[in-house]
């Protein structure tokens, strides 16, 4: 058959083109363009691994097997893990629908100036504090504080990864598989801080990462936490005596504690027990939460538990002063949080548990302030029981400022609507507070002037402001109106505001959230900014162009701080309210299906 040269060059022609629109529509594939800052961005978002992702890291064994401590104190029966098959967790995170392309790109340049200052903050601490428990960010030193087994790093872990920073994870990781659970810098090793910081840590990293290492360390820890409830009672002790514990000849439990030492080990164990399968952390905090549980109506102020307890007489009724701040604060935190976890498969529990003690919260803390403006917020103060009476103390701890993330969570969890718009009314509290000072940072410790009523109309009364200004000797006539007194006028870079934030952000989807939460970042960024890192400040009620530091960068502002300004401004499914309960170091903690 015979075909022209004119048909010839024409199919060529057509062949050529194909080709070429083929070419064309796998570009990216064949020829991909490097990555620009949006593509970036994006690929954080969407948990795009890079590379060394999955690289096999093998665990260094501790010096010393906690798993082989012979138990003078056997812990007799076991309370098994509740069953979860039955459980239907009720939705809590706000169903977020999309979003324009203003709004995303106002919110992901936000993230990524987070994500800067985290990782500056990092840089620093792997150039000079590498394997230390803190930096130092006005000098540039290390310190260790919490037994010498890198607190920083273990802190930081999961928020490496929740910020797609997979290289520095990895690295993190193979250090972490080093580290010597059998020796400690300290001779007692405190159980509070041990079990939310590294075995909180641990634990969450491995959640999100699958690293099977991270859970060998965990387990290895949570053997040494484990020995803590080798006592006559089976009650945890808040310092574990390093070299008698080894031994198992059996631990002293102390006289008298803060009752959030004892009251927050539940979370992590009882998720220890749900990674490994073995029930006996479960069943050791079971033990410390059903005295808790039978104690809670019996205190001088029923539903709440007094400031100080005694694990060693079993006794959580004795005392009179209450607060929601230190000493108090992740007890309470965790009513709802193991609920959440658990799937209310203890009997609800800690559903009851949570219930009455923001009843009692909500009938005798919480205040609204006196304010120039009228703005209709509330604050979580302390009360003090007087002759049977209980007596408020109209004095918020930053500490305190996770009431209001609490109680939005809560009200989801339990069904209770006028619960999460109390939490509203507390965020925006600690809020106001931040705004409120000339550095916009909210100090340690604030007072006010309470109105009469939480739900009338509450005018500006000068004459009352000053009668109760005037009666506190700490008050400084530069404080704003409003404020009579400024007791701890630091900021040490805590979390608790911004926490609230960021649940109510979760829960609500109001943008009113994100922009607080901004305004927050650019503050307490700027405020406390070092030449290596973050700081704390010593003084945030004065404005100056240099504020006065200490030396010192606690672990939370990178397990913390840093992560929920973060999370604030990530997609809604980055660490979902409906797949992860956190603790109280920010640690998320999958939840069982």
């Amino acid at each position: 058959m015979y075909i022209s040269r004119a048909r010839m060059r024409r199919d060529a022609i057509i062949a050529l083109l194909v080709v070429a629109v083929v070419l064309w529509h796998w570009r990216h594939a064949l020829w991909p363009a490097p990555p620009s800052e949006w593509d970036r961005l994006e690929r954080w978002m969407n948990h795009a691994p890079s590379s060394g992702h999955g690289r096999p890291i093998a665990v260094v064994s501790s010096s010393f097997d906690w798993a082989s401590v012979p138990f003078r104190f056997a812990p007799g029966s076991q309370t098994p893990l509740p069953d979860r098959r039955r459980a239907r967790p009720r939705p809590v995170q706000h169903r977020f629908g999309p979003e324009s392309p203003d709004a995303a790109r106002l919110r992901v340049a936000r993230l990524a100036e987070v994500r800067r200052l985290f990782q500056a903050n990092w840089q620093s601490y792997r150039r000079f504090a590498w394997k230390k428990d803190a930096l130092l960010p006005v000098s540039g030193g290390a310190r260790d504080q919490f037994s010498g087994w890198a607190a920083t790093l273990v802190d930081s872990l999961d928020t490496l990864w929740i910020m797609g920073l997979r290289d520095e994870f990895d690295e993190a990781v193979a250090a972490v598989a080093g580290i010597d659970f059998g020796s400690s810098t300290s001779p007692r090793v405190n159980m509070f801080e041990t079990n939310i910081r590294y075995l909180g840590g641990l634990l969450s990293a491995y959640d999100l990462s699958g690293r099977r290492v991270l859970l060998d360390k965990a387990v290895e820890l949570g053997g040494l936490i484990y020995a803590g409830f080798n006592t006559e009672n089976g009650m945890p002790v808040d310092f574990i005596d390093f070299a008698a514990a080894k031994t198992g000849a059996g631990l002293a439990v102390e006289d008298s504690v803060v009752s959030a030492s004892p009251g927050t080990l539940s979370l992590e164990l009882a998720h220890l027990s749900q990674v490994t399968g073995d029930p006996k952390y479960y069943s050791a905090v079971s033990r410390v939460m059903d005295l808790f549980y039978r104690g809670q109506n019996e205190t001088e102020l029923p539903g709440v538990w007094p400031m100080w307890v005694s694990m060693r007489r079993e006794d959580v009724v004795s005392g009179s002063a209450f607060t929601l701040g230190g000493s108090q604060d992740s007890l309470y935190e965790y009513l709802p949080k193991m609920h959440q976890l658990l799937g209310g498969g203890d009997g609800d529990r800690y559903a009851v548990m949570a219930r009455t003690f923001m009843g009692t919260v909500d009938r005798h803390f919480l205040f609204r302030p006196m304010l120039p403006r009228g703005e209709d917020i509330l604050m979580p103060g302390n009360v003090n029981v007087r002759n049977g009476a209980p007596v408020l103390d109209p004095e918020t701890e930053h500490l305190a400022c996770f009431v209001g993330g609490m109680f939005g969570l809560a009200g989801r969890l339990l069904g209770r609507p006028r619960d999460v718009e109390t939490g509203a009314r507390l965020t925006r509290g600690c809020v106001f507070a931040y705004r409120s000072f000339p550095t916009g940072m909210m100090p340690e410790r604030v007072d006010m002037a309470p109105c009469a009523s939480r739900t009338a109309p509450c005018p500006w009364d000068e004459a009352l402001w000053a009668r109760e200004r005037d009666a506190r000797p700490e008050w400084q006539p530069h404080l704003p109106r409003g404020f009579t007194a400024a007791k701890d006028p630091r900021y040490i870079l805590r979390p608790e505001a911004i926490e609230s934030v960021f649940y109510m952000y979760r829960l609500t989807g109001a943008a009113e959230y994100q922009d607080a939460a901004w305004d927050m970042f650019a503050a307490v960024g700027n405020g406390t900014r070092t030449a290596y890192a973050n700081a704390a400040v010593l003084d945030v009620t004065r404005a100056a162009e240099t504020l006065p530091k200490e030396d010192y960068m606690e672990s939370f502002w990178l397990a913390e701080t840093l992560k929920y300004f973060y999370l604030v401004f990530s997609p809604p499914d980055v660490v979902s309210l409906d797949e992860f309960v956190l603790n109280t170091e920010a640690h998320p903690f999958r939840i069982p299906r």
